[in-house]
């Protein structure tokens, strides 16, 4: 199975990441809103002032007013509308949950998937990341460094929806929640250092001619 091999190539070169950058379920969730379309520097920034502030808690962060979330939210870039993004989600915890990550979670993964997409502001990428890496859901998470490496390697078109893709992954990869977070964790490693939108270090990448005439007809992606 060449995603299995992959898993083992990368994991050979990187080690074990212990991803996502989090030190609780909430501060995941947070740090899955303020990452869209910006970098993790920028949300690091914003998630310490958040800590400094003592808001990494939702039923505390949620009684605090518009301007103050957005001001601390402010290295993250689009603050404002982060701000409505964050809003949302905390009203769905505190009211429906008492702003308990852990039991908001809990529960068949397509259903608690189903609740984050109905947030505005949770698109299918930030709500599988809160799944995976706060909920600890079997699920992977799509982003554009996975669309980069398969495409690249003619795994995929490109071309694809988000849900195909996923699947594509979870279809050859151990169904279990460990697996998929690692998986995921080290394409961003391979995508960041090495498949790189310009001049891409193929020939020191990790999975340099590992997919190399793949039959991507078949689910095991067999030679």
């Amino acid at each position: 199975m060449p995603l299995l091999e992959a898993h083992r190539r990368m994991l050979d070169r990187f080690g074990p990441l212990d991803w996502w950058p989090g030190e609780s379920p909430f501060e995941i969730v947070v740090g899955a809103i303020l990452t869209q379309n910006t970098a993790w520097t920028r949300v690091e920034e914003a998630i310490a002032n958040l800590r400094a502030a003592d808001l990494l808690d939702a039923r505390r962060m949620a009684a605090i007013s518009r301007e103050d979330l957005e001001d601390l939210i402010r290295p993250a870039g689009t603050f404002r509308v982060k701000a409505g993004y964050l809003e949302n989600v905390l009203d769905w915890l505190v009211t429906g949950y008492d702003g308990d990550v852990g039991v908001a979670l809990r529960g068949d993964t397509m259903a608690k998937r189903a609740e984050l997409l109905a947030l505005s502001g949770v698109g299918e990428e930030t709500a599988d990341s809160i799944l995976c890496y706060a909920g600890g859901h079997a699920i992977f998470v799509v982003d554009a460094y996975t669309r980069r490496i398969l495409s690249r390697h003619g795994l995929i078109s490109g071309r694809e929806h988000y849900d195909e893709v996923r699947a594509y992954c979870e279809a050859r990869l151990p169904r279990d929640a460990a697996t998929l977070n690692e998986f995921h964790a080290q394409v961003v490693s391979v995508g960041k250092d090495y498949c790189r939108p310009r001049r891409p270090r193929c020939s020191e990448c990790p999975l340099a001619y590992l997919f190399d005439g793949a039959d991507i007809s078949r689910p095991d992606g067999a030679r």
